[in-house]
This record gives C-alpha cells, structure tokens and sequence, in this order.
C-alpha cells in the first residue's frame, strides 16, 4: 500500500468541503455590497438599455464580473459601489454594442417602479413632461442623471464611474440637472 499517495476525494466531496468553510472577508463584504446595491444597480442598467429582461441579464453579467473580481478591489482607489458601478456601466455597454447600439446611451430612463396604469392624471402627466425633458437632454447628461437619481450615487463616485474628477463630476452634474429644470419649467 503506497501511503503515499492519496486519493482524489471527488468533486461532490470536494465541493460539500468548501462550501463548509466560513466564507472570507472579500464574500461577506461582497455579500453587503450585492445585498445593499442590487435594486439601484438594475435601476441604473434598465434606463441605460430600456429593456427590463435585458436589464436582469446585464445586472446578472456585472454582479458575476464583480464576484469573479472581487479579491483585485483596492479601497484606495475608491468606493466598492462606485467599483461596481462602474463593472455595470461596462457590462450595459457592451450590450448596447453587441445591439449595435453604441452611439445610443438611452432616449429616457425607464420607469422600473411605475405601475401599468397611475394612480393620478397628474402624476400621468408630470411622468410625460420629465421623459419629454431627458429627451433632450445630450446621452452623457442623461446617464449623469441616471448615475444620480435612479443608481443613487454621491459625485465621488460617479466620477470614478465616468473616470472624471469629482469637481467636473459635479459640474456636470449641475448642467445637465440646471438644463432638465429649464426644459421642464413651466410644464410641471
């Protein structure tokens, strides 16, 4: 008998093995981030691609992305959901591309909350004026609002989404909301 050597255990053996381990430091901080961001990151996903079956597919795409890569994130470069944010707006381009949609960003942001019918003509009507006012507003703006409002995101980390300084984030930022305000004014 060589003692040697030992047997192989078996995948099925090996696999109850590990998933008895205590999970790491980087799955429970994974965990936390998934659980406190995956609404706004399927949010921000859905009005960049205007598609919701899509949208569940690229929020899958960038959550697996985010896990497979989650032991490389370095803190000192940022904040985890500005990190997973921007593995998100990755995985929504890329599917804007493979649509052969590059060029486009989004005509509006979706509504992921709005019911099939509202609850009030005036709310009716606020909805239409808002996606009449993102109409015109550039792509860029639209996805800076989006980074904002639908993702919920604080300047900081739209700027390491956008890989800009937090300074022009924000004026930006100011524009493209100063420029909805003006297209809105007078029909809210």
């Amino acid at each position: 008998m060589n003692l040697g050597r030992r047997r192989s255990r078996g995948v099925s053996q090996t696999a109850v093995a590990e998933a008895r381990e205590a999970p790491g430091e980087a799955e429970v901080a994974f965990d936390r981030l998934y659980r406190s961001s995956r609404d706004d990151v399927y949010a921000y996903v859905a009005s960049l691609l205007h598609d919701g079956p899509a949208a569940e597919e690229v929020t899958a795409t960038a959550f697996e992305r985010a896990y497979r890569k989650r032991r490389r994130f370095d803190p000192k470069k940022g904040e985890p959901r500005a990190w997973l944010f921007g593995i998100a707006r990755n995985a929504a381009l890329d599917e804007l591309r493979r649509r052969g949609r590059q060029a486009e960003l989004a005509a509006e942001p979706e509504d992921v909350d709005a019911t099939a019918v509202d609850a009030s003509a005036e709310q009716s009507e606020r909805r239409l004026a808002l996606r009449a006012g993102l109409a015109r507003l550039e792509p860029r703006e639209r996805e800076l609002i989006a980074l904002k409002f639908f993702a919920g995101l604080g300047n900081a980390e739209i700027a390491a989404v956008l890989g800009i300084s937090e300074s022009n984030a924000g004026t930006r930022l100011h524009r493209a909301v100063t420029k909805l305000r003006e297209a809105l004014d007078g029909q809210i």
